[in-house]
């Protein structure tokens, strides 16, 4: 994957900063009732996983195949829940706190 100047500030914030990621993940499933909503919430998971160490440690430690991964997270790809959910969790992050009911 190659990001942008961007992506890489975007990039660097969401490994540095947890509390950003968090909200930047809330924003994220905001802009899914959008148009273009599930293209930036792809968008989002990618840079959260180049964050969080890349597609290889983020799919040994979410316990999933590498390319599985890559193809998910694709431009058309279409994540289930529970690999959101492992990707996030492999990330540090948790769905309770994107809710708002930590």
């Amino acid at each position: 994957m190659t990001f942008s100047d961007h992506d890489q500030f975007v990039i660097e914030m969401l490994r540095d900063d947890h509390s950003f990621a968090v909200e930047y993940l809330k924003e994220a499933l905001a802009e899914l009732d959008k148009e273009d909503g599930e293209a930036l919430f792809l968008l989002a998971l990618r840079r959260l996983v180049e964050a969080r160490g890349g597609i290889s440690k983020i799919a040994r430690a979410a316990n999933l195949n590498r390319e599985t991964l890559y193809r998910t997270l694709s431009e058309r790809g279409n994540p289930t829940i529970s690999t959101t959910k492992k990707i996030f969790h492999a990330a540090g992050i948790h769905f309770s706190e994107l809710t708002g009911h930590v």
